[in-house]
């Protein structure tokens, strides 16, 4: 077991969130540090995102099979980032993948994306494998008693985002809309989408919340991300209205009770997504990643962002 003064090597784990629903989460949730789950009824199994590295996805895939749990047959993405979607194909053909379309979208034209960001991490055997399973607005599944919907909340964290909302459990899984005790990144998405995003996980009434990052929480958590985002949105307006470029307004932000969430770097990309937006951009639309990662590295001192799988 790994040690847990150590954030980067503590264990993952499993929570039982009701009967037959499962979060797994990897501490402490940083970068690359995603968290999955699945549902299960005894008789099938629908898996909830991957992880980052062929390891990390084996070691779901193995504590599933502990739980007693049938060999998944479905595995649902919340959306394209590698370190929810490289673990796939541990998973495939057996189980078929599904997801937005933009998630299938974006995953194919990302190509092995954490790779060109972190070249040094050992991610093992990573077979692309994108949805193969479709949807655009909202699919509905049925893990035998469970029932799984599948929400696409619009432009947020990314073009691809699914929420996955237990109705009868009330309990989501919010993917990378939601960060708890870590900072948001909309760099590839939209700021005021994530703000729609949040009112929607609202909107469900939802008694339990498994983050994309972070341990498992309650509604109160949405708090804390729309406040930040307004704070983003704020800072965005004053600096581009100053003729200030993101990282500049980033460097002398004081970021208040804010300074508490790990990866506080992402204010910087956060804020090209901004400044993208107030001129009238897409949202969605690509910013350059060479620039919001240099960014994050500069806000860094030069240390490099660290992808810690």
């Amino acid at each position: 077991m790994g040690d847990a003064s150590a954030p980067t090597t503590a264990e993952p784990y499993l929570t039982e969130l009701a009967a037959g629903v499962h979060a797994f989460i990897q501490p402490d949730g940083g970068w690359c540090l995603n968290n999955a789950g699945f549902l299960t009824d005894g008789d099938a199994t629908l898996v909830v995102d991957t992880a980052a590295t062929e390891r990390r996805a084996r070691r779901l895939r193995r504590r599933i099979a502990e739980s007693g749990a049938p060999a998944p047959r479905t595995v649902v993405n919340t959306h394209h980032h590698g370190d929810h979607t490289y673990g796939n194909g541990v998973f495939a053909p057996e189980a078929t993948v599904i997801g937005h379309a933009a998630c299938r979208r974006e995953l194919l034209a990302a190509g092995h994306q954490l790779h060109a960001v972190w070249p040094q991490v050992e991610y093992g055997d990573i077979r692309l494998t994108p949805p193969e399973v479709t949807y655009t607005d909202e699919l509905t599944l049925h893990v035998g008693g469970i029932e799984a919907r599948l929400i696409h909340p619009g432009v947020a964290h990314t073009p691809g985002d699914t929420l996955v909302w237990l109705p009868r459990q009330r309990v989501v899984f919010a993917g990378d809309l939601v960060f708890n005790g870590g900072t948001p990144f909309v760099f590839m998405g939209s700021l005021t989408g994530s703000l729609r995003a949040i009112e929607l996980l609202r909107s469900l009434g939802a008694d339990t919340v498994v983050p994309g990052h972070g341990p498992v929480s309650g509604p109160e958590v949405y708090d804390v991300i729309e406040r930040y985002l307004r704070f983003v949105g704020q800072l965005a307006e004053e600096g581009r209205a100053a003729g200030r470029t993101p990282l500049e307004v980033a460097r002398a932000a004081d970021l208040g009770p804010f300074a508490e969430l790990a990866e506080s770097e992402r204010l910087v990309a956060n804020l090209h997504r901004a400044y993208a937006e107030l001129a009238g951009g897409e949202p969605g639309a690509p910013l350059d990643p060479l620039v919001g990662f240099g960014d994050m590295t500069a806000m860094n001192g030069g240390v490099p962002v660290a992808c810690h799988a």
